[in-house]
């Protein structure tokens, strides 16, 4: 993607420095990124190669997330926050196929995944999908935001896939989730993966990364990941390597296990 030619619009989507759903898009083969994301993506790779693979594995786990939810779950509503970038497979379109009729809220702060989103994210005609440009930690604004389109009455499931490890321990990201799935109905599914710091290779990666974007990531051991799920109902197998969670297939490019990332999804009583 070139860089626009508007120093304003330059400026407001902060060209010049990598932007994590932009480096996310273009580990993910994708092209809605800039030279910084490239420059980037390329950085981590020559450090951690394994963080392509991590990502894809992150998008396999969100559409065996959305099924699960969509079907066995009985969900018809849904509320991703840190959508990212559109591509292959997004939530809307993973629970419509299950049921058309389901209704798909996205959140994100980044200028240019609206654009994508307000274009690309298009419901059936059953169901129905709305973008709200708001940052995670306003839980309220996203939550009054939600309600435009979901009703609070009836069970939501809460997404956030990537998204956690965008905040510091200081932004207390577990209080966070504990507000907005407070304010979801009984039998609400929280669906969450994050990276983990188990890995040297990795660790040094994203702290490169992070002396170079303008953005940061946090990665996180097992206990602080599982913490997220505090007073909620743990789904088998639990928070486990993505390629772990309800596998339906082996995954379709081999290699190591999932070990990096962790996921899991779990009940509101």
């Amino acid at each position: 993607m070139d860089t626009p030619e508007d120093p304003r619009l330059a400026e407001k989507l902060k060209t010049d420095k990598p932007h994590s759903a932009r480096v996310w898009n273009y580990l993910l083969g994708g092209r809605d990124n800039y030279s910084a994301d490239r420059m980037a993506g390329d950085m981590i790779l020559d450090t951690f190669p394994g963080i392509a693979r991590i990502a894809r594995l992150q998008r396999y786990f969100l559409a065996r997330a959305v099924r699960y939810l969509a079907g066995e779950a009985g969900i018809r509503q849904f509320l991703d926050v840190g959508t990212g970038l559109p591509t292959v497979d997004n939530t809307h379109e993973v629970a419509q196929r299950v049921a058309p009729e389901c209704r798909v809220v996205y959140v994100d702060n980044d200028p240019l995944v609206l654009v994508h989103a307000n274009a690309l994210l298009t419901s059936s005609s059953e169901g129905s999908c709305d973008y709200i440009d708001a940052d995670v930690r306003d839980p309220e604004s996203i939550l009054e935001g939600a309600a435009r389109t979901l009703d609070f009455s009836r069970p939501i499931a809460l997404t956030l896939l990537g998204t956690m490890g965008q905040l510091p321990d200081s932004d207390d990201p577990w209080a966070i989730v504990a507000r907005l799935m407070d304010r979801l109905p009984p039998g609400s599914h929280l669906a969450l993966s994050d990276g983990t710091d188990t890995n040297k290779a990795l660790n040094e990666a994203i702290a490169a990364y992070n002396d170079n974007s303008a953005s940061e990531y946090h990665l996180r051991g097992h206990e602080r990941i599982v913490r997220f799920f505090d007073g909620l109902e743990l789904l088998e197998p639990g928070v486990v390597p993505t390629t772990d969670w309800r596998p339906e297939l082996a995954e379709p490019d081999g290699g190591p296990d999932g070990v990096d990332a962790l996921c899991g999804i779990a009940r509101k009583p």
